[in-house]
């Protein structure tokens, strides 16, 4: 007789979220036993210690998570993606298929949506939920159809007038040789080109991780908005430490001197808005970071939908040319210090 190895509830948890984790599975046992009793859950003293002692850990836990720890939960396997976004937040959903030219990428949604009263071409990484799902998906790597899928639908956008909402969640275009061999660098490179100048308004959300040029390629915008536990980088943290120390178990500390926090990326002038998640993660209420993320959009398409087509074009242009600005302070031999601005 085979005896089947029971799942552990704890599987999914983080480590530094395990004790929270527990609490919410005691809490939910105790709630569906007061259910079945036909009694209310909320006259419960004991659910509502453990609710108390549950949200106590969150509130000392949230303030005191380290850049690695909010990496990890831009990482969460239970993490909202784009299918759930889409779920949450739109309604009638077309999805488009094919590059026209090789195959249908299914690390890239493209596809009509409807967000409140306003008709959307969405845009999104698509990493999947089940191993089958993430196999298909390539866990989020596109290949050059992908980008040239993204291409194709945002330029059909253009041409209808409708703005383009993107959602990023990669941790970097597929690197692989056949990748490369269907023009993989050169996919990227037209988005980009392509992005920085299409006629109607693009805004964009990193809603996980935002790997190099493969969030770059869906990611050139007018708005571009970062959840509170995402990244946004020219490389993951592994593929820095790897190449700089030639060991990826250093990732810890390459995500240190990336200075991987969106709060950072605000202050570069990259991310024009940090949107925030639920205590310790969006994960732990997707319905409340998806309206979160649904209400910054909206507001930055009210804003954006009032611009010409020439006033547009021209934010767009100065958005990206004030990114790399620095100032200098030099020591004149008289006059004290100069401060120059590039």
């Amino acid at each position: 007789m085979v005896l089947s190895k029971k799942p552990d509830p704890l599987k999914n948890a983080l480590e530094f979220e395990r004790p929270i984790r527990a609490l919410d599975l005691q809490i939910a046992e105790l709630t569906e036993t007061a259910h079945k009793a036909n009694e209310d859950p909320a006259e419960s003293a004991e659910i509502a210690a453990l609710i108390e002692e549950r949200d106590d850990l969150l509130d000392a836990l949230e303030p005191e998570l380290t850049l690695w720890q909010r990496i990890q939960i831009s990482r969460h396997v239970e993490r909202p993606v784009t299918s759930d976004y889409l779920d949450l937040l739109f309604t009638d959903v077309v999805e488009l298929h094919g590059d026209r030219l090789f195959g249908d990428d299914r690390a890239i949604f493209t596809g009509f949506a409807t967000l409140g009263d306003r008709r959307v071409m969405v845009v999104g990484h698509r990493k999947g939920r089940t191993t089958e799902e993430r196999i298909a998906c390539n866990w989020g790597c596109a290949h050059p159809e992908g980008y040239r899928k993204a291409l194709r639908c945002m330029q059909l956008a253009e041409r209808m007038g409708l703005p383009i909402i993107t959602l990023i969640n990669t941790p970097g275009a597929y690197p692989g040789i056949a990748a490369e061999e269907r023009g993989q660098a050169s996919a990227i490179a037209w988005n980009i080109l392509e992005m920085s100048r299409m006629k109607v308004p693009i805004v964009s959300v990193v809603i996980g991780e935002g790997g190099s040029g493969g969030a770059l390629g869906i990611g050139v915008c007018d708005r571009l908005l970062v959840m509170e536990n995402s990244y946004y980088s020219v490389i993951s943290p592994e593929g820095c430490a790897s190449i700089l120390w030639k060991d990826g178990a250093r990732a810890e500390e390459a995500a240190s001197a990336l200075k991987l926090s969106g709060q950072f990326l605000a202050e570069l002038g990259v991310a024009d808005e940090i949107l925030a998640e639920p205590r310790v993660g969006a994960h732990r209420d997707k319905k409340q970071a998806a309206e979160t993320l649904g209400s910054a959009v909206r507001a930055a398409l009210d804003v954006l939908s009032m611009l010409s087509v020439e006033e547009l074009l021209a934010a767009r242009s100065a958005k990206y040319r004030r990114i790399g600005d620095v100032v200098e302070v030099e020591q004149g031999p008289k006059n004290g210090d100069e401060t120059r601005q590039h």
